[in-house]
C-alpha cells in the first residue's frame, strides 16, 4: 500500500501536470500572475497592521490584544475565501476508482487546502506582531506557541468556510447558517449602549488575557479543527457521490410554456431558453439565486441603513447594485452554451439572436435593484439622476464590454455539476474587464463631480449610457462578426473543456 505522504505528493504532482495539459494553461498563467501580485499587496498591508498592533501590544505588555481583533480578521477571511477559493472535490473524481481508499484521496486535498496561500498569508500579520513582542520581553517559545494558535484559528475558519461553501452549493437557503452565526455574534453589540459596549469589551479583554493563550484554548481550537475536518470529510464525499451518480430526487411539476414570448418569434424562443435554463439547470440556478440575493442585500443595505452614507461609498455601492449580477455572469458569457454550441451553429445568425436575448434578459434584471431603491429615491436619499446614470451605464457601456467576452471565452461551464465543475479564471481579459467594470465608472463620476458638480456628472454618464444602449444592435453585430472569425478556435476550446 502506498503511504499517505507519497500519495499526497503524487496527487499534487498530478494536479500540476493536469493544469499544464489544459488548453487554458497559458491563459490561466496570467490569472495566477495577477493573483500573486494581489497577494503581495495583501502581505505588505498585513505586515503594516501586524507591526502597528505589535507596538501597541509591546507597549502595554499584553500579547493577547490581537485576540480582541481576531473575530474581525476571521469574518473578513471567511468572506474573502468565497472570491478566491473553491471546494477541492472537483479534483477527486478521477481518483474514485483507483486502488486506494477514496477517503485518503479526499484527506489529501483537504490537507492541501489547510496550507493554502489564503491561510499562510496570515503569517505576514502574526510574525511581525510577535517579533515586536519578543523584543518587548515576551519569551520566544511563548511567542511561537501563540503564533501557532492564531494560525490554528485561521485553519479552523477555513474548514468552517469549506463546510458552508459545500452546503450553499447544494441549497441556497444554507446561507441562513452563517447569517445566524455571525448575527448572534454581532447583534448584541448593536443593541447595547456605548457604556455597555465598553464594559463588555473590558470583560472580554480580561478573559482573553487570562485564558486566550492557555492550554484550554489550544484544546478547544484543536477539537473544533478535528470536528470540522471530519464533518467536511464525510459531507463532501457524500455530495460528490450524489453528483457524479446523478442521484437526484425529482418531482413532476407543471412546465410553463411562457406563451407570452411567442409573439417575439426566434428572439422569444431564446428568451425562453435563457429563462428555462436558469430554472432547470442546477448550477445555473444556483448562480442566479445567489446573484439575486446579493444585489437585493446590497440594495436594502444602502437604501435603508446609514452604513454607507459618504458620497463615494454611495456611488460605489449604487453602481454595484446594478452591475454586480451582469458582471459575475456575463464575464463567462457563452460558457453554459458551450455544452451545445454545435447546435447553435446550425442556422445563420442564431448566435446573434441568442446574444441579443441575453442582453434583454440581463437588462431586465436591473429592474430589481431599481424597484428596491424607489423608496430611498422618494425619501430623497438618492437622486433620480444618479440612479438613471448607473442604470444606463450598466446596460450600455458596461454590458457592451462584458459581451465582448463572447469573442474570447472558449471554456464550457457545467449546467448541473457544481462541486466537481470547473470554475477557474479562463483568460487574462476577464481580469482586466472586471476591474474596468467595477472601478472605471466610479473614477469617472468622481472626476466629473469634482470638475462640474454631481448633477452635471450624472447627466454626462446618462448620455454616454443611453448612447451605448441605443447603439446595441450595432455593437452586438460587431461582436457577432468577430466571434464568427474565431469560431473554430472557440469550438475547439468548448469541446476540449466539456
Amino acid at each position: 500500500m502506498i503511504s499517505f505522504f507519497k500519495l499526497y505528493l503524487l496527487l499534487r504532482r498530478n494536479n500540476k501536470l493536469s493544469a499544464k495539459r489544459s488548453v487554458m494553461f497559458e491563459a490561466n498563467q496570467y490569472g495566477k500572475l495577477f493573483g500573486y501580485i494581489f497577494l503581495g499587496f495583501m502581505a505588505i498591508y498585513m505586515i503594516g497592521i501586524g507591526t502597528f498592533l505589535g507596538w501597541a501590544s509591546a507597549k502595554s505588555h499584553e500579547p493577547a490584544i490581537i485576540l480582541l481583533l481576531m473575530p474581525l480578521f476571521l469574518i473578513l477571511d471567511f468572506g474573502s475565501r468565497f472570491l478566491a477559493q473553491q471546494t477541492p472535490l472537483m479534483l477527486v473524481k478521477p481518483y474514485l476508482l483507483m486502488p486506494f481508499s477514496r477517503y485518503r484521496a479526499i484527506d489529501c486535498f483537504l490537507i492541501d487546502q489547510l496550507f493554502s496561500s489564503s491561510t499562510l498569508i496570515y503569517l505576514t500579520l502574526f510574525i511581525p506582531y510577535f517579533f515586536i513582542n519578543i523584543c518587548g520581553g515576551t519569551p520566544f517559545i511563548a511567542a511561537v506557541g501563540m503564533t501557532l494558535l492564531l494560525l490554528m484559528m485561521v485553519v479552523v475558519n477555513s474548514q468552517w468556510y469549506l463546510l458552508v461553501r459545500t452546503l450553499v452549493n447544494q441549497k441556497v437557503y444554507y446561507w441562513i447558517l452563517p447569517a445566524l452565526f455571525y448575527g448572534c455574534c454581532i447583534l448584541p453589540f448593536l443593541l447595547m449602549s456605548d457604556k455597555e459596549i465598553d464594559k463588555s469589551l473590558d470583560h472580554i479583554m480580561d478573559f482573553l488575557c487570562d485564558y486566550g493563550f492557555s492550554w484550554m484554548s489550544v484544546l478547544l481550537w484543536a477539537g473544533l479543527l478535528v470536528l470540522l475536518f471530519s464533518l467536511n470529510r464525510w459531507l463532501q464525499m457524500h455530495f460528490i457521490y450524489d453528483e457524479i451518480s446523478k442521484q437526484e430526487k425529482t418531482k413532476l411539476k407543471h412546465v410553463s410554456e411562457f406563451n407570452l414570448l411567442n409573439r417575439f418569434g426566434q428572439m422569444g424562443e431564446y428568451l425562453k431558453l435563457e429563462i428555462k435554463s436558469t430554472m432547470r439547470n442546477k448550477a445555473i440556478r444556483g448562480r442566479f439565486i445567489q446573484g439575486i440575493c446579493i444585489i437585493v442585500m446590497l440594495s436594502l443595505l444602502i437604501a435603508y441603513t446609514d452604513i454607507y452614507d459618504s458620497p463615494t461609498m454611495l456611488n460605489i455601492w449604487c453602481l454595484y447594485c446594478f452591475v454586480f449580477f451582469g458582471a459575475v455572469n456575463l464575464i463567462k458569457v457563452m460558457g453554459p452554451e458551450g455544452n451545445y454550441i454545435d447546435l447553435l451553429m446550425v442556422y445563420r445568425e442564431n448566435i446573434l439572436t441568442l446574444l441579443r436575448a441575453k442582453y434583454y434578459f440581463y437588462s431586465a434584471i436591473v429592474l430589481i435593484p431599481f424597484l428596491l431603491l424607489l423608496p430611498a429615491i422618494i425619501s430623497g436619499k438618492f437622486s433620480l439622476m444618479m440612479i438613471l446614470a448607473y442604470i444606463f451605464i450598466t446596460i450600455g457601456p458596461e454590458y457592451c464590454l462584458l459581451f465582448h467576452m463572447a469573442i474570447w471565452n472558449r471554456q464550457t461551464l457545467p449546467l448541473n455539476e457544481k462541486i466537481t465543475g470547473r470554475n477557474q479564471m479562463e483568460n487574462k481579459l476577464q481580469i482586466f474587464i472586471e476591474l474596468i467594470v467595477f472601478f472605471v465608472p466610479i473614477i469617472l463620476v468622481s472626476l466629473l463631480s469634482a470638475l462640474f458638480g454631481d448633477a452635471t456628472a450624472y447627466t454626462i454618464l446618462t448620455i454616454i449610457g443611453l448612447a451605448f444602449t441605443l447603439a446595441m444592435p450595432i455593437w452586438m453585430k460587431a461582436i457577432y462578426r468577430r466571434m464568427m472569425n474565431h469560431r473554430y478556435a472557440n469550438l475547439e476550446g468548448f469541446h476540449s473543456s466539456r
